[in-house]
């Protein structure tokens, strides 16, 4: 079978695609802000949501890149808010065969979620803390995730290495990420403000620091 008929013009050969794909983000984006890999991070999260404009909403601690790339390198630990945040994670590219951990749907969590009033998702948190010392915490999806982990670190829980903030929503998205922002003190961030986020996006950040080849392609 020689599949159908062409009938409309579009670009086939995915050399291609990627090629104008990422040619077209650096026409459309500042970069002129980033140093580094962060030039990197930003045109992959740009890639994956197809919204040039999010480029000037990108925040970021000093070195926040390539401490999440050499925490990645070393080994790091890999925790995610969401499925969909994991499965976006291209495990192949990870340079250290990195475990990439999702507690969401681990027996027990909903019980305890509906004793804390909570989310699963808040909830699911409380079982990083134990490794949490030194790993890439990566949020695409749940606000109440990125601030229970906020909310154990003031406790004094062990430190990740890096923290991805990109919650995606209208009901505490904004807060918890401008929460990551003000209130991290010594740990690392690469976070999204305002509404927009998702998971494709905090996955594509993970992925730029994590691949093998120390390239994004771009």
């Amino acid at each position: 079978m020689d599949g159908p008929t062409p009938f409309f013009d579009y670009i086939k050969n995915p050399d291609d695609i990627y090629l104008e794909s990422f040619a077209t983000v650096h026409d459309e984006i500042d970069l002129n802000r980033f140093q580094g890999l962060m030039a990197d991070v930003s045109v992959r999260a740009v890639h994956a949501s197809g919204m040039p404009e999010i480029a000037g909403k990108i925040k970021f601690s000093k070195n926040a890149a390539e401490i999440g790339k050499s925490a990645l390198m070393n080994g790091a630990r890999v925790f995610v808010d969401a499925e969909m945040v994991g499965a976006g994670i291209i495990k192949s590219r990870l340079p250290a065969d990195n475990l990439v951990c999702c507690t969401l749907n681990e027996p027990g969590i909903h019980d305890d979620a509906k004793r804390a009033r909570t989310t699963r998702s808040a909830v699911a948190v409380d079982r990083w803390i134990k490794n949490l010392d030194g790993a890439v915490c990566v949020f695409g999806n749940a606000p109440t995730a990125l601030f229970r982990l906020l909310e154990w670190l003031k406790d004094g829980a062990p430190q990740p290495a890096l923290i991805i903030g990109f919650p995606v929503g209208f009901v505490g998205a904004e807060e918890s990420k401008q929460a990551l922002i003000d209130n991290t003190d010594n740990v690392p961030y690469i976070a999204l403000t305002g509404r927009q986020g998702g998971s494709a996006m905090a996955a594509a950040v993970c992925n730029a620091l994590g691949n093998r080849v120390g390239k994004t392609g771009i």
